[in-house]
């Protein structure tokens, strides 16, 4: 008889959770709610550690201890747990977690949930109370679905349903629906893996034994899709209630095991089916040996009545061995373990040095060193009593001699729950630790990471090696895990593109916020960012504004940071609002008063002033009182000579002392005199007139420039301003 064993056979990461949670948790003041699993001999193992079943929430004394298994529970169980003080030890599935999140947000989005799996299947009532109770539970392949029109849809499936029946009901739900609906794969990759090869076992073999609790929904499927490709597939419950004498016409057996089986129970099932071949042989032998009795002795007459004959040399035959040797010699062989698998072994002796123990399906023991037991410090006593007792171990390494820890379990744990958490999208962080020609690669846990080159970042990357010993920030687009590999392909491009968009939205919203609420003539307050030779670069609500040199200083400055200082806030003056282009330009001085603003408070008629000529024109020449201040002199108030023209006494650049005669800060208007200042000349009498009667006095020619100085006033004080002298001299040309 030939046997093949499933290579995924034993419990499930989230079946061995919960029973490791039960198993070690304080037993007085500790209840599960339901089933721990679907697998009456590890329930009575809880049970007899003092740990109780309850039905409901309700059973459970106010202040206790409740375990929620991995099947999950509604949400409406937590807050009713706190609300009564009683503490929750999660245990559920990371596939069902996921469930729930996509069922909550989706239910809140206000779409029509349904679930695709078993009504009265706890994990299916857990993801009920998700959506209020309100979803619509499908597990026929031809159901007909209530009036959803105009309603969006969201369709799950419980995590250990049938991934052919799930595909075909989908397909059956898409032609009676016009409007396309979110679909959501949440059958998890470890039922997938094992339907998959409880199929290719099926195909293969004459028998199929499915080993698994009755009411295990994931044994059950196990078993319908074995039975599509075996006619003879039997189910067991246990290894003890099954008549092993079927099994002796069939030449080839296959055994699958549901998620709640423990190894021990298929090892059990291994030992039976050992025995049942070694009757066959037996029975074999004996007609073998009937057989070689007669032919013997018809040769023994066969020689009386002949000549006698040289004898020939024969060669023995190899018989054939027990196959069943073969299977479980290969269970024993320690390269079928796995690197990170967890498993179940027996304490056989506590030595100084550690732990004798046997290990699943095998018959010889290997050494436990204390370093890597579960304990802050090892002693033999504490572990004289436990001869006989089952340890849970993690198979670290593979190669010979193979490694094994207890106090990496708990890891282990952490490293599930994580690999849970980034199913469902959660960032992660490696260190990268190499790169190939395709990418980045690191480890998390027991996983191999790989980032392909493309998913770096957004854009090309052309040197990779600038990565290594850097620290990755990642999203997983693809877990991997079978027999050979755990990997987890990931990308960093889709968290830094995605941050990038967020604040260019945010940058745009700000923006659009900013050019509402500001208008021309505004007052605001802003950082100078920094400067150039043309202005300066202001932060107003975080967007640059640009402030022009013209418009620092009243008075003019060569350098922007002669007025504004880079990295001060200051007041402006919004000058101009450009939303089509995003442009604002704001001012400084127009906040600033005014040179002549302060000049009737500075001066006034009569006061001396020191200034230098700046400019000088026909009709004067132009004082510097002070920056922003010119005042006129006159060409008739520059001596008391009569002078020709201002050049030919006056230079720029000069210095002079000149008396105010007149102010109107308003206008922006002084008018200065020098020869005030000056002694007058004593004047000559004039000749009589040879007749006697008084010299008439002579008129004055107009002069040349008259019509531009025509405002001034008797005694040559001007009241018109420099504008309109100019404006006046591009008349005349």
């Amino acid at each position: 008889m030939r046997v093949i064993l499933a290579r995924n056979s034993g419990f499930c990461r989230g079946v061995r959770h919960a029973v490791d949670t039960a198993m070690r948790a304080d037993a007085e003041n500790t209840f599960v709610l339901g089933e721990i699993i679907h697998n009456k001999d590890v329930i009575d193992a809880i049970e007899r550690r003092g740990v109780r079943q309850v039905e409901s929430l309700g059973d459970v004394p106010d202040g206790a201890t409740v375990i929620f298994r991995s099947h999950g529970v509604p949400e409406s169980f937590y807050a009713e747990a706190e609300s009564r003080g009683i503490k929750v030890l999660d245990c559920t599935c990371g596939f069902v977690r996921k469930t729930q999140k996509i069922v909550s947000e989706q239910y809140a989005a206000g779409k029509t949930i349904i679930i695709v799996g078993e009504p009265t299947h706890p994990e299916v009532i857990g993801l009920q109370g998700w959506c209020k109770n309100s979803a619509i539970v499908i597990n026929s392949e031809d159901a007909v679905l209530p009036s959803l029109e105009g309603k969006d849809v969201c369709i799950v499936s419980q995590t250990t349903f049938s991934v052919e029946k799930f595909e075909k009901i989908i397909e059956n739900i898409k032609k009676q629906r016009e409007k396309t609906v979110a679909v959501f794969k949440t059958i998890c990759y470890t039922t997938i893996g094992r339907q998959k090869e409880a199929e290719e076992i099926a195909a293969e073999c004459d028998a199929v034994l499915v080993v698994g609790g009755l009411n295990s929904s994931n044994t059950n499927k196990l078993f319908e899709i074995a039975s599509r490709r075996c006619a003879h597939v039997f189910r067991l419950a246990n290894a003890r209630d099954f008549d092993y004498g079927q099994l002796k016409n069939y030449s080839s057996v296959g055994i699958v095991s549901g998620a709640s089986t423990p190894d021990a129970q298929t090892r059990e099932v291994l030992l039976k089916m050992e025995e049942v071949s070694t009757e066959v042989k037996a029975t074999e032998a004996a007609e073998e040996k009937a057989v070689t009795e007669t032919a013997e002795a018809t040769a023994e007459v066969k020689a009386v009545s002949e000549e006698a004959k040289p004898a020939e040399e024969v060669k023995e035959e190899a018989k054939p061995s027990n196959p069943m040797d073969a299977v479980l010699n290969k269970m024993d062989n320690e390269s079928k373990f796995k690197r990170g698998q967890m498993i179940e072994a027996t304490i056989s002796e506590a030595t100084e040095d550690g732990l004798k123990i046997l290990l699943p399906f095998s018959k010889s023991e290997i050494l436990l060193p204390k370093e890597e037991l579960d304990c802050e410090v090892y002693n033999v006593a504490d572990y004289a009593d436990k001869v006989g007792d089952k340890i849970d171990l993690l198979v670290v390494d593979v190669k010979p001699p193979i490694k094994l820890s207890q106090k990496m379990i708990k890891l282990l744990q952490e490293e599930e729950t994580k690999i849970a958490e980034i199913t469902e999208g959660k960032e992660f962080t490696i260190t990268c630790t190499g790169f190939n020609k395709g990418g980045l690669v690191g480890t998390m846990g027991t996983y191999q990471v790989f980032v392909p080159a493309k998913e770096i970042r957004p854009g090309f990357v052309k040197d990779l090696s600038k990565y290594e010993g850097k620290t990755l920030r990642l999203r997983a687009l693809e877990i991997k895990k079978d027999n050979r590999r755990k990997e987890i392909i990931a990308s960093q491009r889709v968290i830094l593109q995605e941050e990038k968009d967020a604040r260019e939205a945010a940058k745009a919203a700000k923006e659009e916020e900013f050019f509402a609420n500001i208008n021309v003539g505004d007052v605001v307050e802003g950082k100078v960012e920094r400067v150039t030779n043309f202005g300066a670069f202001v932060s107003v609500n975080g967007f640059d504004c640009l402030a022009h040199i013209s418009d620092l200083s009243w008075t003019g400055i060569a350098n922007v940071t002669d007025v504004l200082e880079i990295g001060k806030t200051y007041q402006f003056k919004v000058l101009k609002v450009d939303k089509e282009n995003k442009k604002v330009s704001i001012g400084y001085k127009q906040l600033q008063p005014q040179p002549w603003d302060l000049a009737a408070e500075k001066y006034a008629v009569g006061d001396v002033i020191h200034g230098k000529v700046v400019r000088i024109v026909p009709f004067g020449a132009f004082v510097e009182v002070e920056k922003g201040i010119d005042g006129l002199v006159h060409v008739s108030q520059i001596s008391h000579e009569r002078i020709e023209t201002p050049a030919s006494v006056l230079n720029v650049g000069d210095e002079v002392d000149a008396k105010i005669m007149a102010l109107d800060p308003a206008a922006k208007k002084m008018n200065l005199s020098i020869k005030a200042l000056l002694p007058e000349a004593e004047r000559k009498p004039r000749a009589p007139r040879e007749d006697g009667e008084e010299r008439p006095a002579r008129r004055r020619a107009p002069r040349k420039d008259d019509g531009e100085i025509s405002s001034w006033n008797e005694g040559g004080s001007v009241s018109t301003s420099l504008a309109d002298i100019l404006a006046n001299a591009e008349k005349r040309k």
